[in-house]
Parts: C-alpha cells; structure tokens; sequence
C-alpha cells in the first residue's frame, strides 16, 4: 500500500518476513549502489507483498539472464526517496504517488529520474466483506456507515465502529476522513499488512462484519472477497490538505524511480528496469504464490518467469 503523502504510505508484504511495521532501513545499503561499472543492482523493497513480487521477478531476471548481482534493501516509501537519492539504492519499482518528493528530487535536484509506468493502477479504498454487503447492500454507501457502527465495533476501537488500518507507516487519510465525514468510527492499526491480513481471514472464517482500509492490486481479494464502500468522489486537489480530507482515495498509475546517475550508467540492468512493465495479474500471481502458498520469492519469480517469456523477453531487448 502508498498515494498522496500526508501521514505516510500505503500497503504491505514483506511484513510477511518482519511480522510488524516496516523498518526503516534507510542505513542500510550495498556497497556496490551506484558504484559505476560494479555488476550489482540494489532494489528497493518496499513492505507490502506487491512490490516484493516486482523485485523477485526483477532480481531473478537480472541475475539469471542478464549476469547481475542483486542486493535488496527494506525502506519505507519516504525514506526510499533519500535512500534513492544519496544512491544507497539503486532503482524503487513501485511507488503510489508522492509528489512533494517527486518535486524535490526528480525536478528540482534531479538526483532521481523517472523510470516509467509499472503498468499496474493501484487503489486505496474501505472494504466490507463481500458477505456483509450483501445482506445489507447499503453499507457500500458512507452515508449508510453510522447505522452500522455498532456492528463493526471491536475491543481496540473504544465503543466505536472499527475502521481496521494496516501500518502507520502506509499513505492514509483515514482519521481525517472519519473526523471530517463525522462517522463514529475509532480507526485501528493492525500494525502491518501480515497482521492485518491476519484479522481480515479471522474474521471472513467466523462471518463476522468488517470494515478495513485496503488496496488493490491485493492478492487477498482471491482469498476473501471484499466490496468497497464509496467514498466522496475524489477530485484533483482535494486531499492537498491532510487535516480537512473529505473526499476518497484516486486511482494512481504506479511508477518506477531510478537513481539518476544509475539510470545513466547503469547499462543493461538501468535499461532493463526501465522496460520492466507487467499486468495486476501478473503481479497477483507472484504475491499470491509468496504470501498464500509459501514460495520463497526466487521460487515464486522462477515460476512466473518460466512461464511467461513472451512478456519478460521484450525487457532485454
């Protein structure tokens, strides 16, 4: 999870590896990043199961076709940005949209250049299980979510409905929009995606009501079917301000960053990730076989890449 930055940024996988809110790791870095003419690539890895999908494909790629050494290292979305900048990493695949870091250093300090589309749209939205809304098809309207409160209350969110969030680390309007649509909800961390994915299956198991922040593209849709519930029409603008959001989240084309002098240098791997470009689906199914069946990600990305060589091949090219 990842969009507009105001408390921080969206969604979550590699917390399948950590087991609570992603590290910031922004010390840590290989040393061959931005080492000119090294044979090593360091890829950032963000903490949610989509973007270490991309980097397992990414890595295996890199290493099997094309003679790399990758190293990877685990950075929250905005740190990522100074991390990318100062060349402690050397290439971020997929990012939801933060413009003010987008300014500062891709336009202004020209330290990061673009990388191109990811080729996947991400969305941050509320869900109510698929079950709930239809036994009671108006909860997919916020307008309808009082009369639901109490149905959604738990222990943790104080006599309120819960509005269950994953890390406080992830891109969320969340308590603004509960304040600011005067809704009786108490918004409640899970701590990461692992825990909150967690919760989610407990609660689909037991056909208990839910309401959740989430996001897609999400393997766990696969798994436990989810409806959204609509938000006030997000327009441009309308989340500028973190404290007065009313409106729900955008549909964001999710991007790719590269270390600008690596993009410059960086030879077959900088053109390489500059091509990498693949489908939701695509992605879904390397999460999927990560999170839900236990691959390692070298597994999961050797079992996409071998069956998918019309897409990965026009990448080398």
């Amino acid at each position: 999870m990842r969009l507009r930055t105001t408390t921080a940024a969206a969604a979550a996988g590699l917390l399948l590896l950590t087991g609570c809110g992603a590290a910031d790791m922004t010390e840590q870095a290989s040393p061959f990043a931005n080492a000119q003419g090294a044979r090593t690539v360091t890829l950032s890895v963000q903490s949610w199961v989509g973007a270490q999908a991309n980097v397992a494909v990414a890595q295996y790629l890199l290493e099997h076709e094309l003679g790399y050494r990758v190293d990877t290292v685990q950075v929250d979305e905005v740190p990522a940005w100074d991390a990318l900048s100062q060349g402690r990493v050397d290439a971020l695949l997929e990012d939801w949209g933060h413009p003010d870091q987008e300014q500062r250093y891709v336009d202004d300090k020209k330290t990061i250049a673009r990388g191109g589309d990811l080729g996947v749209t991400g969305h941050i939205g509320w869900y109510v299980p698929t079950y709930f809304a239809k036994a009671h098809p108006d909860v997919t309207d916020w307008k309808n979510l009082n009369k639901y409160a109490s149905q959604f209350r738990t222990p943790e969110s104080g006599g309120k409905g819960q509005l269950m969030d994953g890390s406080p680390s992830y891109v969320t309007n969340d308590k603004a929009l509960v304040e600011n649509l005067n809704l009786d909800y108490q918004v409640v961390f899970a701590g990461s995606e692992a825990a909150q994915i967690t919760q989610i299956r407990r609660f689909a198991q037991e056909k208990k009501p839910f309401l959740t922040y989430w996001y897609s593209p999400q393997w766990l849709f696969e798994k436990v079917p989810m409806t959204e519930v609509k938000l006030p029409a997000y327009e441009d603008g309308c989340d500028a301000d973190p404290e007065k959001v009313a409106c729900g989240y955008p549909r964001t084309p999710l991007q790719k960053y590269l270390n600008a002098d690596f993009a410059r240098t960086g030879g077959k791997a900088a053109a390489f990730l500059k091509k990498f470009r693949w489908t939701t689906e695509d992605q879904n199914m390397v999460s999927l076989l990560i999170a839900d069946r236990k691959l390692t990600p070298e597994e999961a990305a050797k079992r996409w890449v071998d069956s998918h060589e019309s897409t990965w091949r026009t990448w080398l090219s």
